[in-house]
């Protein structure tokens, strides 16, 4: 089993050992490969302008190869574009406010209660809160897509019926950023 990324160029990667890092125009990342069930059966390599993953044909052993080539081309697109997730703030009687507090997002007044609801920000992402829209933007697919599901889960109704209580912070659309 097999799996080829290709490196546009822009981009460059380096490869020590099971530690990928790919840096391009819009920033640099790094990412260790390790399980101790996989050392020993998957590879990764440098060729020929590709990134190569080999593995024996367990089927375990597919999957790990397709995951690793997944994140490797993750990695590539966040370096060259970036990642984009949209959310959206619905409230029907108690507005809710959305502030950022260093690494920390701040939401209150959710449901009209006077605590505080906070959801940590997560690597080099971006907030930007413009009236009942947030937008995360960052480079790192993981850290992007966490922070907005984490922003999502902070707000989450329990105990009441959600078909009645609409209210809270809801992942519209997320997005390749090609600007």
């Amino acid at each position: 089993m097999e799996k080829e990324v290709v490196i546009p160029s822009g981009v460059q990667i380096e490869l020590k050992g099971r530690e990928v890092s790919v840096k391009g125009p819009k920033g640099s990342l790094v990412r260790t490969f390790t399980n101790a069930m996989f050392d020993s059966s998957v590879s990764i390599a440098k060729a020929d302008g590709k990134i190569v993953v080999k593995g024996n044909d367990r089927r375990k052993i597919k999957s790990f190869v397709g995951t690793i080539a997944s994140h490797i081309e993750n990695m590539i697109i966040g370096v060259t574009n970036g990642y984009r997730y949209k959310l959206k703030i619905f409230h029907t009687h108690f507005p809710i406010t959305l502030e950022v507090k260093g690494k920390q997002i701040v939401v209150k007044n959710f449901l009209g209660a006077r605590s505080v609801q906070t959801s940590e920000i997560l690597g080099d992402t971006k907030i930007e809160i413009k009236k009942d829209d947030v937008t995360v933007t960052g480079i790192n697919k993981e850290d992007v897509s966490q922070t907005a599901a984490r922003i999502e889960g902070c707000c989450r109704i329990s105990g009441r019926d959600r078909r009645v209580f609409l209210d809270g912070i809801y992942i519209t659309g997320s997005e390749i950023v090609n600007d």
